[in-house]
């Protein structure tokens, strides 16, 4: 059963009635470009074929009844009172966009009963939290007629991550979730929010290997290197270090490095990120596999080595993907890191051979079982 027709499923069987409306939202994976969005840098993800559902019916009150069909938990909230933290991590992905939409439309007070479900994988770096704060923000815009652009809703999203749920976050995960396109990548300038779609390259197929050792961006990790960023951008005089190319990077690196060496390391991953992924989008329009290959590699080794956000686990089913796949295409760690996924583009004649590798050593190797999928790009959020 897809999310829809469960999410559809379980509202009438937990409220007794048909729901009134369903809106999908996707997960994403993001091709090239890892923590360069809060860096105000440049992305290349894709929205994907795995979301969370929301099935709704208007109330005749203010009060919202959610209930999360995969963990069969509740949540009740009233919009007319100030909405306050749950001690529930999921329900204050819900409470924190329904907020920040009142911050922004102070007359929403619409209630609603609410059945939601999710097939993007928890704490894989596939953005299952976007998908949640899309999907909701949409149900909010629905409920309400509320005049708000998809990009308007992204924002949202992030700020209820940043600010409620307490994970600093950039908006890459809530912007794919809500503009992706079908069959395309999309490059996201992450200050302009402008977006540049670039097709999938015919004859191949998006892989997602999941490591199954799950992460915690809340943890102090990703909000250490972001402060480190920020550092950086600080000792070079720029709002962010997207300011920077290469070469203005390099011109002080070595008096960054001597001032803090973990700022020079994590500045070196974003500044290099961020021409990696405009060099990325040149290679897809040249039909250049083989370079993007090389980026995505390049990408990982930076990840490894400047970043430290990769794990031996997903080093390991990076190597081997990139041994099946060969030059005509890539692998690399997508999402925050600390365990997660890796993302692969891949020929489709290379698929069998690809999931066979890693399904005869990655365990064998980690004790641990991998989940393989093969994604599709696309369309952001949507009312079914």
């Amino acid at each position: 059963m897809t999310p829809i027709e469960l999410s559809q499923t379980q509202f009438k069987q937990h409220y007794g009635e048909n729901a009134e409306q369903t809106i999908f939202a996707p997960g994403r994976v993001n091709i090239i470009g890892e923590h360069t969005d809060y860096n105000d840098g440049f992305v290349m993800p894709c929205a994907i074929n795995y979301g969370m559902a929301v099935s709704l019916k208007k109330r005749n009150d203010s009060r919202w009844r959610v209930y999360a069909i995969d963990i069969q938990a509740q949540d009740e909230f009233d919009l007319s009172q100030p909405i306050e933290k749950s001690e529930h991590k999921w329900a204050n992905y819900v409470r924190g966009v329904v907020k920040y939409i009142q911050a922004k439309c102070p007359n929403f007070q619409q209630g609603a009963d609410i059945a939601m479900t999710s097939d993007v994988p928890m704490s894989s770096g596939l953005s299952s939290s976007a998908a949640l704060e899309i999907s909701i923000g949409k149900t909010c815009q629905w409920l309400g007629d509320l005049p708000l652009s998809f990009a308007e809703i992204a924002l949202i999203g992030q700020e209820a991550e940043n600010k409620f749920v307490g994970a600093n976050c950039g908006n890459m995960d809530q912007l794919t979730s809500a503009l992706g396109q079908k069959d395309h990548l999309v490059m996201i300038d992450c200050r302009s929010l402008e977006i540049t779609p670039t097709p999938v390259p015919q004859g191949y197929d998006i892989a997602i290997i999941n490591s199954n050792v799950k992460h915690d961006l809340v943890t102090g990790e990703y909000n250490s290197r972001r402060q480190e960023c920020e550092q950086a951008a600080k000792f070079f005089g720029v709002k962010a270090l997207r300011d920077l190319s290469v070469t203005d990077f390099l011109a002080k690196a070595e008096a960054l490095k001597a001032e803090s060496e973990l700022a020079y390391k994590r500045a070196k991953h974003v500044v290099t990120e961020n021409q990696r992924v405009l060099d990325a989008v040149a290679a897809l329009k040249a039909n250049d596999m083989e370079k993007l290959g090389e980026l995505m590699a390049q990408s990982h080794d930076s990840m490894r080595d400047d970043f430290e956000i990769t794990i031996p686990e997903i080093d390991y089913l990076v190597e081997l993907a990139q041994v099946a796949i060969g030059k005509k295409g890539g692998a690399r760690m997508t999402g925050g890191g600390f365990g997660g996924c890796i993302v692969c583009l891949v020929p489709h004649e290379k698929v069998e051979a690809l999931r066979q590798l890693i399904a005869e050593n990655y365990e064998k190797q980690t004790g641990i079982k991998e989940t393989f999928y093969v994604c599709t790009a696309s369309d952001g959020v949507r009312v079914v």
